[in-house]
């Protein structure tokens, strides 16, 4: 039997006594390695320090850059959503918090202190009238003749020319209404600044100013129902048309 005397010290895994030999730890590094890299890494860094530009995003991209989005991306935002049904998503939310108390679910009212918007022409008519009703209240005969007793309160107050949007697009074109048009963002816009000019302003409206002042459509850009928007912002997104290869 060979003695592990006869073996090379690498090779010896027992001792005479049957216990494992300790492996050798590994051979350290030699200085003149480490000397080298040290100076390979020196010389990487003055390298690189002088062509520092290249890796300067300032002073590789011209100021005001943006990056282009991917085709259908938009602005990186929501999906784009045809104008109609984004404007009555929005529309439904204000009425859900300035107008449902009073015209109820429905838009029905309640027959003696609240009058219908469901069918009114006031509503569906022209849309400068309807914007100057919300943004400052009504008070006298209604489009039907009838007065009622409790008239109507401004609801100007927190509503941005997207709500006044939203809510008239919403209720042009819900409640059995139908007039497939969107009252847009610009169109609300104007609506407050005719609000904000009238000779009686901070009073309520009557049927005798809506009929002498007001029996026009809002001013503004118009936009078609199936038109691309922002669902948030409501701004026209452009999606460009695929390119064919």
């Amino acid at each position: 039997m060979p003695s592990t005397h006869d073996k090379p010290a690498d090779q010896i895994t027992d001792r005479p006594d049957g216990s494992p030999v300790p492996p050798s730890p590994p051979a350290p590094i030699p200085l003149g390695v480490i000397t080298t890299c040290g100076i390979a890494l020196l010389i990487a860094a003055g390298i690189l320090g002088n062509i520092d530009p290249l890796f300067d995003y300032q002073a590789t991209f011209r100021p005001g850059y943006v990056r282009k989005p991917a085709p259908g991306d938009t602005d990186g935002g929501p999906p784009p959503q045809e104008a109609l049904a984004a404007y009555i998503t929005q529309g439904a939310k204000i009425y859900a918090t300035k107008c449902i108390t009073c015209h109820g679910p429905e838009a029905k009212g309640d027959g003696s202190n609240f009058p219908p918007l469901a069918g009114s022409k006031w509503a569906i008519g022209e849309t400068q009238r309807f914007s100057m009703i919300i943004l400052n209240g009504l008070r006298g005969p209604m489009s039907t003749g009838k007065t009622y007793a409790a008239g109507m309160p401004s609801q100007a107050q927190g509503l941005t020319p997207e709500g006044l949007a939203g809510v008239m697009t919403y209720v042009r074109n819900h409640f059995g209404n139908h007039t497939g048009d969107v009252v847009t963002v610009d169109m609300a816009k104007s609506a407050l600044t005719l609000s904000a000019a009238r000779p009686h302003t901070g009073q309520q409206v009557t049927s005798e100013e809506l009929t002498n002042d007001h029996l026009k459509a809002l001013p503004g850009h118009s936009i078609l129902p199936q038109s691309p928007v922002n669902p948030i912002t409501l701004t026209p997104v452009h999606i460009p048309k695929p390119t064919l290869p």
